[in-house]
């Protein structure tokens, strides 16, 4: 299962769709004779400056729940949890999931998908209880980051061990098989930085600082 922002790719691919053809302009000089100079090289290092910024914020932020853990992906840092190390997964203004950490203390990740501001979740609650009022049932007010923690906690109850089983036997076999499970390896989830994200906004802003200086000291 893997949630991304639809709004963020749309906008994402609009501005790479504009800096394609920017710089292919500048290259092959499709409106004028193309013109190399200090100029155009820093107009060619911004707008790959604005790729970098759309590729971070825009295409590579998503949380993707597989069979072996649940991995939010921000900006520039993913976050990979196993299912056995998470301890919530909430979802309000924001999708957060608690777990334990690679020294065995409790953390928390913030998902950059979904996030709402609080007052676009406070209306959402108001709208819930005025249809409560009018249907005269529990409607929830439900954000899209509730909604992905909602199927999240689903997932994860469908993939853990069956510790809960009707059957005494099988759960408490399964509960064991867990314990021990854990005790080989313990689960802890890991927060890395992402090197192609960084590396997207650090090269061309290296290069638009270059620009800028020989700019100003020529």
């Amino acid at each position: 299962m893997t949630i991304r922002s639809t709004g963020g790719r749309v906008a994402a691919f609009a501005w790479l769709a504009f800096a394609a053809l920017n710089i292919a302009d500048l290259v092959f000089g499709f409106t004028g004779d193309p013109e190399y100079s200090l100029m155009t090289f820093t107009i060619a290092a911004l707008l790959l400056l604005g790729c970098g910024i759309a590729y971070t914020i825009g295409l590579r932020p998503a949380i993707v729940g597989d069979d072996e853990a649940v991995t939010v992906r921000n900006p520039l840092r993913d976050t990979r949890v196993p299912w056995r190390a998470v301890r919530s997964i909430e979802g309000k203004d924001a999708l957060v999931v608690r777990f334990t950490g690679p020294d065995g203390g409790d953390l928390q990740t913030r998902a950059w998908v979904h996030q709402t501001s609080p007052r676009a979740q406070a209306k959402a609650e108001a709208r819930a209880r005025k249809q409560n009022a009018k249907l005269g049932a529990q409607v929830k007010g439900r954000s899209p980051a509730g909604y992905a923690a909602e199927q999240l906690n689903e997932m994860r109850d469908r993939l853990r061990a069956k510790t809960r089983s009707g059957a005494p036997d099988k759960a408490a076999e399964a509960k064991a098989a867990e314990a021990k499970a854990e005790e080989a390896e313990p689960a802890r989830g890991t927060v890395a930085w992402s090197i192609p994200a960084v590396a997207a906004l650090a090269v061309p802003g290296v290069a638009v600082v270059a620009c800028l200086i020989l700019a100003a000291v020529s």
